[in-house]
Formats: structure tokens, sequence, C-alpha cells
């Protein structure tokens, strides 16, 4: 006891300046990634062709304290079946991305609130998203073709979307898991909007 007592006082401005600086770092990052963004990575192919597996995005969280996500921007956000704690150790770790477990997905704003909403298909097999009885044009799909079949069990519609939610889609229809099988996302669920794609530097553009 007497030695760790020697030791903190002859090195007590080292510690001290430490401890500070962690602080300050913490702090630093706490106010970045609450007010202006984030760095996010893409783990799966269900937004191909837009981002593929292993694209680095910024994700910024600025624009919600201005305006609520608009049709067609590419949102991060914690789907409606995770469970979110709000103990101060799951805060932290949400507010500073350190040793965060918590499931984030990345879908594409397809239904917003007060839409109706229909998926269907054509005779030649070409699945159309339909927007209060008009079809969506969505050049950045896949394929129209590439879809997994609407089943009962599946959000497909018709059905009017209530006020603070959303329909999220992937852009890869074919393998996306996504607002089909779990249905309307909350408003208070988004994290931010993927802006830009910044590695591998070969596909270094603008998300739109």
């Amino acid at each position: 006891m007497d030695k760790l007592k020697e030791f903190y006082t002859n090195h007590k401005p080292a510690i001290k300046e430490t401890a500070e600086t962690i602080i300050f770092v913490v702090v630093m990052v706490i106010i970045i990634r609450f007010f202006l963004g984030e760095i996010r990575w893409i783990p799966s192919g269900s937004m191909k062709p837009a981002l593929v597996e292993g694209d680095r995005i910024f994700v910024e969280r600025y624009s919600r304290f201005y305006k609520t996500p608009e049709r067609g921007d590419i949102m991060v956000f914690y789907p409606p079946f995770e469970q979110l704690k709000n103990t101060p150790l799951k805060l932290f770790s949400r507010l500073t991305g350190f040793f965060c477990k918590d499931i984030a997905y990345i879908k594409r704003v397809v239904g917003m609130p007060g839409d109706k909403f229909e998926i269907k298909p054509d005779d030649t097999g070409k699945y159309t998203v339909y927007i209060n009885d008009k079809p969506l044009d969505e050049p950045y799909v896949k394929s129209a073709y590439d879809y997994t079949p609407c089943s009962e069990r599946m959000y497909c519609g018709p059905m009017e979307i209530p006020e603070k939610q959303y329909l999220m889609l992937g852009d890869n229809r074919g393998n996306s898991q996504d607002g089909r099988y779990w249905g309307l996302l909350p408003e208070d669920r988004f994290v931010g909007r993927a802006v830009f794609l910044f590695w591998p530097l070969s596909r270094v553009k603008m998300l739109k």
C-alpha cells in the first residue's frame, strides 16, 4: 500500500494528465457521434448495387435536428425487434461506439407516413412498389425480377403507413431482411443518413 501511494505521489501529474486526456477524448467522441455523424461498415449485400460488403460509409446525424427522412434516403437504424436497453452502460456504449453490440440495419426509405403502399408482381414476374396506387420509380433496385415472392406472413400491403412510421426496403430485394418481413419502422429508431462512401477508394462516391 505504501509503495502504491508513493508511486501515485511521484506520478500524480502524469496520471492526472492521462485521465484528463481520456475524459476529453470520450467527451469529444460523444459530441461528434451524437451531433455530427459516425463511420459504419456494410456487413451484407442487402443494399447492392449501391453498397456492397466491406464498404465504409459516413452516416450524418445533424439533419435529424431540423428534418425528417425523405423517400429515397439511405438510413441506418435499429430494427423494431431489437430491444434497446437504456442502462447507463448501454447508453454510453451507443453514444461512443465502444463495445456496442446493438444490431443496426441500413435500408432505403420507400414508404412515408400517410402513404398507402403495395408490393406486387405483374404477369412477367416483375415486382413493383405502388405508392398511393401509382408505380414508384426505383432505378436503384438491383433487379425488379429478383424479388422474394410476397406471402401472407409478409408486409406487402395494401397498407396505409401511420404517422411517424416508415417502410424500409433494401435495394437487393431478392436478398434483404427488410420491412417486408418485420413491418414498419418507428421514427425514433433512426440513427442517421448514409451520405458518403469513402472506402474502398475505387468506390468513393456520394450516396443518393
